[in-house]
């Protein structure tokens, strides 16, 4: 564990101590587990054992995972986990690690890209990206101008921001809260406030720099309570319940007529569905992400 670092008068006159440091600790948690599992990364080994080293790791340490662990490879942007079953292993991929933490409903989201392609290069345009966001980050800056940092970054590696993936803000139990954090110039825009609390992704490719579902979908977030009759179903519907607002996955569930029950539920409104996102053109995406609350002068980074 690194050292705790003091709370700066200046978010603690914004955010109440004891939020504050629930933030805080789910940060360190993220940064100690994204340490442990990077160089689990490799060539032959499994996409499940990953996951589920990074989800117990997380609970080992005295929190909850805020969503499954996403393990997207290649042309594969976000949303993508392993099944119960998966026997997947990593070949010359280019490996995205996207792994939250909740600490009673608060949110620390970090994101990593492993490269086992050879593409050092794209790997290294969406994280200096992730610096040039951080580094004008501050109260009362246009979301625009961040926006403006990441696109004209990635392009200059001769790259594409994935146009339409954003950031987001972060809220007790909501993963993707408002404020949106462009990762292209767009015309309009809010401004940050002293104390938001935002995660920055950015996201480049070497293909289209757009994304469509292209994949099952893993992971679910419960959308609304509506009564159910199937024993099993009621079963199902109370093992949900647990994660509240947050996405869960499949393999979490209890398997009795999964796929069957959760269709229904998906039909019915009860649960929303996060289908694989890929390139339209089947380029290689890369992806860096931190966690940062918003301060006068600056911002702190929660999750380095």
């Amino acid at each position: 564990m690194q050292e705790s670092h003091a709370i700066p008068k200046a978010t603690g006159d914004i955010m109440k101590e004891e939020v504050f440091k629930k933030y805080e600790q789910a940060g360190q948690i993220l940064v100690d587990v994204m340490g442990s599992v990077k160089d689990k990364v490799k060539i032959g080994a499994s996409l499940l054992e990953v996951a589920d080293f990074v989800e117990n790791l997380i609970r080992e340490k005295g929190a909850q995972p805020a969503f499954p662990c996403n393990i997207s490879r290649n042309d594969e942007a976000a949303h993508a986990t392993p099944s119960a079953s998966d026997i997947s292993v990593f070949g010359r991929d280019m490996v995205k690690l996207d792994i939250g933490v909740q600490v009673d409903g608060y949110i620390a989201d970090s994101a990593i890209t492993v490269d086992l392609s050879d593409n050092a290069n794209l790997v290294e345009s969406s994280r200096a990206a992730l610096r040039s966001a951080i580094d004008i980050v501050r109260a009362g800056i246009k979301i625009t101008e961040i926006g403006d940092a990441i696109e004209s970054t990635i392009e200059s590696f001769g790259y594409r921001p994935v146009a339409n993936l954003t950031g987001h803000g972060l809220a007790r139990w909501d993963h993707h809260a408002s404020p949106s954090i462009p990762n292209r110039s767009v015309l309009y825009g809010g401004t940050l406030k002293e104390g938001d609390v935002i995660a920055i992704e950015p996201f480049a490719t070497n293909g289209a720099g757009h994304v469509s579902e292209g994949g099952s979908a893993e992971i679910y977030r419960l959308e609304t309570l509506k009564p159910v009759r199937l024993p099993a179903a009621r079963k199902l519907l109370k093992a949900i319940e647990e994660y509240k607002m947050l996405p869960f996955a499949k393999r979490w569930l209890p398997q009795t007529r999964l796929d069957f029950i959760l269709n229904q539920f998906e039909r019915s409104g009860i649960v929303y569905s996060y289908p694989v996102l890929k390139d339209d053109a089947g380029g290689l995406v890369s992806q860096a992400e931190h966690t940062v609350i918003v301060e006068k002068g600056g911002c702190l980074v929660i999750t380095e």
